[in-house]
């Protein structure tokens, strides 16, 4: 099974091949976007999948917040450029827990550990337990909401 980054690379070829500007350009900035943290720090290294996810879970955050500010200032045509190239990123990313399956997961930690009755003072643990099992898959907002909403 190829790695997140050789898919982005494959579907970047196929996007300049098929002339989509915004699937291309997109690409680019993301592929671009994981070389800047292979190269950040020390020592150059490859990232694993976990880390891509990350980045690609970031730069769809990024995204986001950018169609927002658009939306609010009125610059809607800037908004749709920036949720198309969200969900262009999207396609790349683990399939997103449903809010049910975030409260059923929240609960199950919280039992694993063993910490229901500890309130608020148990919410590092949980997080910290937490939150390899939904990186890239749900937003740490909502996940701590309904950490804290469970604990207290």
């Amino acid at each position: 099974m190829p790695t997140i980054k050789e898919r982005l690379r494959t579907e970047l070829t196929a996007s300049m091949k098929a002339r989509n500007e915004l699937r291309s350009s997109t690409l680019r900035m993301v592929i671009t976007a994981i070389t800047n943290a292979e190269v950040a720090g020390k020592t150059a290294r490859e990232l694993s999948d976990d880390e891509v996810t990350a980045v690609l879970t970031t730069e769809r955050k990024k995204r986001r917040e950018a169609a927002e500010a658009f939306s609010d200032a009125g610059r809607d045509e800037l908004a749709a450029k920036e949720r198309a190239e969200g969900e262009i990123i999207a396609e790349f990313l683990p399939e997103p827990l449903s809010q049910e399956q975030v409260r059923d997961l929240v609960a199950s930690t919280i039992a694993e550990l063993g910490v229901g009755g500890e309130g608020m003072r148990a919410m590092g643990r949980v997080m910290s337990a937490l939150t390899p099992q939904t990186r890239g898959r749900a937003d740490g907002s909502v996940v701590s909401a309904e950490v804290r909403r469970q604990l207290s």
